[in-house]
C-alpha cells in the first residue's frame, strides 16, 4: 500500500518555504551588509554589496612571472631567515621576509615557488590592502568578483572580502563541508593564478584553511587513468553562486558564465600536470554518460578532500598571508569558530586559459611531466614499479 501523503503536505510546504528563505550556505551565499560596527578597527573593510553592472570579461594576455625566475630562487631564499616546507608535497612557510620590500627578482622567484609548492605562508606582514593589490597586479590583471562583498572603502572593487562574525552562524542543514572545497572562480575563461589572502582579524583558534594538491592527486593515479583523464574536459559554472546571491536579495554585478576546461591542466612554468576539478564549481564531464561523469568526479573530489597526504592545514593569526596557485590547488576553510570574527582580504590575479596536456606539448614542444617523478629524479630515486597481483596488504604501525 502506498503511503498517504496528504497529512504531510503542510509540513512539506513549510520545509520548502524554510529552504527558500534560509539560504545560508557560506560558500554560495555571501552575507548582507553589516550595519553594526561597535568601533571595529577594520569597519571600512567589512563587506559591502554595491548595485553595479559590469560587462562580461574579455580575454587578457598573461605572462607568468615565474617564467623569469631563477630556478634556484637565490634572491628570495637569501633574504629569508628560514624557508620551511610543511609537508612533502604542498605548503611552505617563509620566515623573515617583508612582502612590501620584495624586489622584482624576488617576486618572480616567489611566483615560481608558489607554482611548485602550491601555497606559501607568511606571518607578521604589515602591508596594507593597497600594497597587497600592487603585489597582486605584478602577477597578473586582477579579477573583480561578480557576487561577493567588496570593502566599503571606495575604489577597492578588485578586493574580495571574507567575513564571518556572530551574526552569521553557519547552518549545517544548508551545506556539507565536502561541498566547500573549491578553486576560486574556476568558471572564468581565465581562472586565477597567484592569489593572496591576508587575515586581518582571526579567532585565537579555529578558522583554519586547508589546501590540497592537484599535482599530488594526478601523481597518485594509475598510468591508464591518467591518460584517460588527460583527454577529458569538464564544465565549470558560476550559476549556483549567482543564484545564492540573488536568493539573499544581493546584486549580481556580472551575469554568471560557464566554461569548459581540461580535467588535467599543465602549469605553464613548471610543466607539471595537475587535476583541475573542484566540488564548488565543476558540474559535469563533457562527452561521457552522466553516470560515468558522476562517478569520476565524485572519486576525484573525494581524493582531494579526504586524502591527508595531499593536504596542508594553516592556522591563521592577524597579519598572516597565504599566497597560493589556484591552478594547481583547491582549498576549504573550517567553520568551527562561531561566534568569533574571522575577516580576510583576497586579491586574485587572472591566469592563462587552462591548457591541456596535448595543447601544452603542441605549443611548447616539451613533454608535460608528473611532478612526483620529477622530484624523485632530482633526489636520485628510482620511481616505484607498478604493483603486481601478489601485493600483500599491510596494516598501520602508528
Amino acid at each position: 500500500m502506498a503511503p498517504i501523503a496528504t497529512a504531510q503536505a503542510a509540513t512539506v510546504a513549510e520545509l520548502k518555504a524554510q529552504v527558500n528563505t534560509e539560504v545560508v550556505d557560506p560558500f554560495y551565499s555571501p552575507g548582507a551588509d553589516s550595519t553594526t560596527d561597535d568601533g571595529y578597527k577594520y569597519a571600512d573593510h567589512k563587506p559591502h554589496f554595491p548595485v553595479l553592472s559590469w560587462d562580461p570579461l574579455v580575454e587578457q594576455e598573461v605572462t607568468d612571472r615565474g617564467l623569469s625566475a631563477d630556478p634556484e630562487k637565490k634572491a628570495l631564499s637569501s633574504a629569508a631567515q628560514k624557508v620551511k616546507h610543511l609537508t612533502p608535497v604542498i605548503g611552505t612557510e617563509i620566515i623573515g621576509i617583508d612582502l612590501r620590500r620584495l624586489t622584482p627578482a624576488q617576486k618572480d622567484e616567489l611566483a615560481l615557488l608558489v607554482a611548485e609548492r602550491g601555497v606559501v605562508f607568511f606571518r607578521d606582514q604589515e602591508l596594507n590592502i593597497h600594497e597587497q593589490l600592487e603585489l597582486g597586479r605584478y602577477f597578473g590583471p586582477l579579477h573583480k568578483h561578480a557576487t561577493t562583498g567588496v570593502p566599503r572603502e571606495p575604489g577597492l572593487e578588485e578586493v574580495h572580502v571574507v567575513y564571518n562574525d556572530a551574526v552569521n552562524r553557519p547552518n549545517p542543514a544548508a551545506f556539507a563541508k565536502f561541498d566547500l572545497w573549491h578553486s576560486d572562480v574556476s568558471y572564468e575563461k581565465q581562472p586565477p593564478s597567484t592569489t593572496s589572502l591576508k587575515v586581518i582579524t582571526s579567532p585565537e583558534y579555529g578558522g583554519d584553511t586547508l589546501w590540497t594538491s592537484g599535482y599530488a592527486l594526478y601523481s597518485s593515479l594509475s598510468p591508464g587513468f591518467q591518460r584517460y583523464l588527460e583527454g577529458l574536459t569538464a564544465l565549470h559554472s558560476a550559476v549556483s553562486q549567482a543564484d545564492g546571491a540573488r536568493a539573499r536579495g544581493l546584486p549580481v554585478r556580472r551575469e554568471p558564465v560557464e566554461n569548459v576546461h581540461p580535467i588535467v591542466r599543465v602549469h605553464p612554468v613548471t610543466g607539471w600536470k595537475s587535476v583541475y576539478v573542484n566540488k564548488g564549481f565543476t558540474r559535469r564531464i563533457i562527452g561521457v554518460p552522466k553516470a560515468e561523469s558522476d562517478a569520476i568526479l565524485q572519486f576525484l573530489w573525494c581524493q582531494l578532500s579526504e586524502n591527508p597526504d595531499f593536504q596542508v592545514r594553516f592556522h591563521w593569526e592577524p597579519n598572516s598571508i597565504a599566497i597560493w596557485d589556484n591552478r594547481v590547488v583547491t582549498h576549504s576553510a573550517t567553520f568551527d569558530f562561531w561566534p568569533q570574527t574571522r575577516h580576510a582580504l583576497r586579491v586574485t590575479p587572472h591566469g592563462e586559459k587552462p591548457e591541456s596536456v596535448a595543447d601544452y606539448e603542441r605549443r611548447t614542444g616539451k613533454a608535460a611531466k608528473d611532478y612526483q617523478t620529477e622530484l624523485w629524479k632530482k633526489q636520485g630515486i628510482e620511481p616505484p614499479q607498478p604493483d603486481t597481483a601478489d601485493v600483500k596488504v599491510r596494516g598501520y604501525n602508528d
